[in-house]
């Protein structure tokens, strides 16, 4: 069982927004709009003040940064049902359903893989590829893996010269996180993912964790299966609320 209340904390200090506040188990994180994870009102425990004045906050607080107000909630958490009710009545709705999962640390350094404490051109070239979003996304989650506090690993496999596979690791105590998993367009399909993964998790045992979590998009099917054939479990499900238009 993945405790939640123990795992966010971290996952928000190992992907650190720009800006953050609290209005008591509330924490609120803001950078510049892109990545929900870093610009969102996390409801992990009761807030200081009466519920409505707390979304009425929160709401100020984004609006104050020029940002649309946004929540993430775990699903079936019964402290949350109040929440979700009340922001349904302000007109919020769901969206990215997002899965938490965690497991060992089992993998090997792989020989074409290089792991440094710093991001390279070759990082963001692999990183800001317009396959993944626009640049300003790109730009956002950049500027966070740059906040990342150490021990922090980056990791790059190069394929024919050219930068194929990136992915981070941000280790807090037994626990790393493993983020920022992507493939060059070119690269794809070649079985870089899982060799990066397991670098990553090498990494993340040489820097003292003894677990790693991830967070991954509920519909990414593919992610997930290579997840579990590592031998990682699901451990429990947040979406965001908003009341922003979604394709």
């Amino acid at each position: 069982m993945i405790d939640p209340r123990v795992i966010e904390p971290i996952a928000a200090r190992g992907w650190p927004a720009a800006h953050t506040d609290r209005l008591g188990g509330w924490r609120l994180h803001a950078s510049d709009g892109q990545s929900g994870r870093i610009n969102t009102c996390w409801a992990l425990e009761p807030p200081d003040r009466e519920i409505e004045a707390a979304i009425d906050s929160a709401e100020a607080w984004y609006a104050a940064r020029g940002l649309a107000p946004r929540f993430k909630i775990i699903e079936a958490d019964p402290q949350a049902l109040d929440l979700v009710a009340r922001l349904r009545r302000r007109g919020y709705t769901s969206n990215t359903p997002t899965l938490t999962m965690a497991g060992p640390l089992d993998g090997e350094i792989d020989p074409e893989a290089t792991v440094s404490a710093h991001t390279c051109n070759g990082f963001a070239r692999v990183f800001a590829d317009p396959s993944f979003g626009h640049e300003a996304d790109a730009a956002e989650r950049l500027a966070a893996l740059g906040r990342i506090p150490l021990p922090r690993g980056f990791a790059l496999i190069r394929r024919e010269g050219q930068p194929a596979a990136v992915g981070a690791c941000a280790v807090e105590g037994e626990w790393a996180g493993i983020m920022g998993m992507r493939t060059s367009p070119a690269f794809r399909r070649q079985g870089l993912a899982r060799r990066l993964f397991r670098t990553l998790t090498s990494f993340a045992a040489s820097a003292g964790a003894v677990r790693a979590y991830l967070q991954v998009d509920q519909d990414n099917a593919s992610a997930i299966a290579l997840y579990e054939a590592e031998g990682f479990e699901s451990g429990y499900l947040y979406r965001y609320w908003d009341k922003i238009a979604h394709p």
